[in-house]
């Protein structure tokens, strides 16, 4: 475990790189291989900070839902990161490159909890049953790291390498979609640039939903009634095409769009 004056060391540098927007050198070397302990630690001191400095928490973020990407990064489970309040972006409003470092875009299927999810022992069909609705949704994500050459350490201490985020404008019921089979495409001019389908997030997205609302419950920052969940991504991200409208669609859930300014 990184000594407590450590984690608030690495925590201020990450505070300053996204303020600045200036990404700073990896910091996993000052840390035992696979000590997502004492990254989450590092995590926890920027969102009690921000939430000091009137950030409201609104929902989660889950990543690494890929099996692939996690054995990439030599870890067994996703991770998760803190939305908040000034991440979120209306559907179609442009984004600019000083609200950004490195940006990249992926498409997930977001959800709106209906009820406080404080049971680390919950089942799946109560998970279900506390979800209001689904949207789709256009994560941006971005790395405080150089040139993105994170690993699993860098990537949790900087809020799961959160950035901003899109939520579609129709909401739909679980009980009107197939999230295990809803296929996406994530295009721009009519181009598709990343393809995928549900099942390729931990084989259903509620899955991961699952999964965040039992670790949530265990770590003292429950899910509450209101909460917004992005649930990872669907297909590879792709860098933001800056100038441009990409858009998401998801079958069943309907379309969501980020623009991202020319200059």
């Amino acid at each position: 475990m990184v000594a407590k004056n450590n984690t608030e060391d690495f925590a201020g540098r990450i505070n300053d790189a996204w303020r600045s927007r200036q990404p700073i050198a990896p910091i996993r070397e000052h840390f035992a291989e696979g000590d997502t302990e004492a990254a989450y630690a590092v995590q926890n001191v920027n969102t009690t900070r921000w939430e000091a400095e009137g950030r409201r928490l609104v929902g989660r973020k889950i990543g690494l839902t890929s099996k692939a990407v996690q054995k990439q990064l030599g870890v067994d489970q996703p991770d998760y990161g803190m939305l908040f309040h000034d991440m979120e972006v209306p559907d179609g409003w442009e984004m600019t490159r000083s609200q950004l470092i490195q940006p990249k875009v992926e498409a997930e299927v977001a959800f709106v909890v209906g009820r406080d999810l404080t049971d680390e022992h919950m089942t799946l069909a109560e998970v279900i049953r506390a979800v209001d609705f689904a949207l789709p949704a256009i994560e941006v994500v971005d790395s405080r790291i150089s040139d993105w050459k994170i690993g699993i350490i860098d990537t949790i201490a900087d809020n799961a390498s959160s950035g901003l985020y899109v939520l579609g404008s129709q909401p739909k019921l679980l009980k009107d979609i197939d999230l295990r089979l809803c296929g996406m495409v994530l295009e721009c001019r009519g181009e598709p640039l990343s393809t995928g389908v549900g099942a390729a997030c931990l084989g259903n997205p509620l899955n991961a939903m699952w999964w965040l609302a039992r670790t949530m419950a265990r770590a003292g920052r429950p899910l509450k009634a209101g909460d917004t969940v992005l649930s990872g991504a669907l297909g590879p991200m792709v860098p933001v095409q800056w100038g441009e409208v990409m858009e998401a669609r998801i079958a069943g859930l309907g379309s969501v769009r980020a623009a991202f300014a020319k200059e």
